[in-house]
């Protein structure tokens, strides 16, 4: 059901489903009143003069909304509204009545009423109750959809992968920090899994229940970022049709995930450090502010103090996010915890693509074992992911030179020993070969994004 669908007076077209909702009052009047207001604002109307005979609507049609007198013959609107919360109806409840006080206000909300309405009441108001009502059921089910999708692809807590004394110190920092409302800022390279840490942390406060909204600041253009995290009023700029919340909203009460912190410019950098100072937020366009609780962590595969002295990043920005900061080691770092990741990826993945896992020879682990990984996790599930496809291990994709402290057979440690640097260069740009210089190929099988591959590309002066 979309709420636009009361915006109008059309019904049907491409608003989507028609909302259905039941009318219980005990006056004809204004049973008929109802019904042909909201059948010409392309409602799905059905009436009741009493709760025993809405009651046998709800067995019969399913309803979206109900607008429920409290006075009626026999059981009351409010009695009959505490029972549908106990019986687990979702669906809302707007309440009307002639005769109330205060205490019946506060008893009808208490209940679980979404709105309550003071008789006589103009169309108006009616029609705005309604409207915020299918605001909040369409929110309602968009964040549960989400946590589902969440749930199935396996928690922050289980993600953190790996026994090596980097990942342990990190699991216990996560632990730590999570109950905390402080802003945590996560950094590592490109593909270390800086998002599932964030979920981890999410996961394990308090704020579990409420949503988690993740953004890539690097992925929007800096033209749109603004209205994408703040909301825009309608109007507020070309192509504004209509007013539109941002992900600041979405994450009321939840965590707010801004991966590639970095990317943002200098004027957003000081509006985000406004909103977490003050934790109010002004969509673009728009003079009223919207108090937000939200709690932000922030992520970044940059040198951020190096940014700051460069004049690039504001540095009363950076010492807001880096209240706590958590460092996730690149997996070059950490090869004892290969096998460990291999075994999760390829039990899932396995599954999710209808193939039988492969088994890891003592080559295949040696081979990972001597590799540097410059794409990192990302690049190990691709990695996997093509194996299983290939129906075997194409180890001549890991021939691009020794993981860190690994030395090639033959070779003395202190004489011609690669860097890291040099070794990352060389995979690169050997991997850019082989796709003929396509960029987008390439960043693919590096298992990073075309934005960091370009701009290693710069560095090195390659076009």
């Amino acid at each position: 059901m979309d709420p636009t669908a009361m915006d109008d007076g059309k019904a049907g077209g491409d608003a989507g489903p028609q909302p259905s909702v039941l009318v219980v009052d005990d006056e004809e009047g204004m049973r008929s009143f109802l019904s042909r207001a909201l059948a010409r604002r392309g409602c799905l109307v059905e009436t009741a003069g009493s709760v025993e005979d809405g009651i046998l609507v709800l067995e019969r049609v399913p309803v979206d909304l109900i607008i429920l007198d409290i006075a009626l013959p026999g059981r009351s609107g409010l009695d009959w509204l505490k029972e549908l919360e106990q019986s687990g109806f979702t669906g809302e409840v707007i309440l009307i009545t002639a005769f109330a006080d205060m205490n019946t206000a506060i008893d009808a909300l208490r209940a679980g009423a979404s709105d309550f309405l003071l008789k006589p009441f103009r169309i108006e108001q009616i029609f705005n109750s309604i409207n915020r009502c299918f605001e909040r059921a369409r929110l309602a089910r968009e964040n549960f959809v989400l946590r589902r999708q969440l749930s199935t692809k396996g928690t922050g807590r289980d993600a953190i992968v790996g026994r090596s004394e980097g990942m342990t110190r990190l699991r216990t920092l996560v632990r730590r920090v999570a109950p905390t409302p402080s802003t945590v800022l996560i950094q590592g390279e490109s593909g270390v899994g800086k998002e599932l840490v964030a979920r981890a942390l999410h996961e394990q406060s308090a704020r579990a229940a409420a949503p988690f909204v993740a953004v890539n600041c690097a992925a929007i253009s800096a033209d749109l970022i603004e209205a994408e995290l703040f909301g825009h009023a309608r109007g507020a700029f070309t192509g504004a049709r209509e007013a539109r919340k941002g992900l600041f909203y979405y994450a009321h009460g939840g965590t707010l995930f801004l991966d590639e912190i970095g990317e943002l410019s200098q004027a957003l950098q000081s509006k985000l450090l406004r909103v977490l100072e003050e934790r109010r937020i002004r969509p673009v366009g728009s003079e009223q502010e919207v108090p937000v609780d939200v709690r932000v962590v922030t992520a970044t595969n940059r040198d951020l103090r190096a940014e700051v002295a460069q004049g690039r990043f504001r540095q009363d920005l950076y010492y807001r996010l880096e209240v706590m900061t958590l460092t996730i080691p690149p997996l070059r770092q950490r090869t004892q915890d290969l096998p460990e990741l291999v075994a999760l990826f390829m039990g899932f993945l396995s599954v999710r693509l209808g193939v039988a896992p492969l088994s890891v020879t003592p080559e295949v682990e040696r081979a990972m074992m001597a590799y540097s990984w410059p794409g990192n996790v990302r690049e190990l599930r691709n990695f996997v992911e093509r194996s299983l496809l290939l129906g075997e291990f194409p180890l001549d994709d890991l021939a691009g030179g020794p993981a860190d402290g690994a030395v090639p057979a033959g070779q003395d440690a202190d004489a011609g020993v690669l860097t890291l640097a040099e070794v990352e260069k060389r995979h690169i740009l050997a991997v850019l070969d082989r796709c003929d210089g396509n960029k987008t190929r390439a960043a693919d099988l590096l298992g990073v994004s075309r934005k960091t591959l370009e701009r290693k590309c710069t560095e090195w002066g390659v076009v």
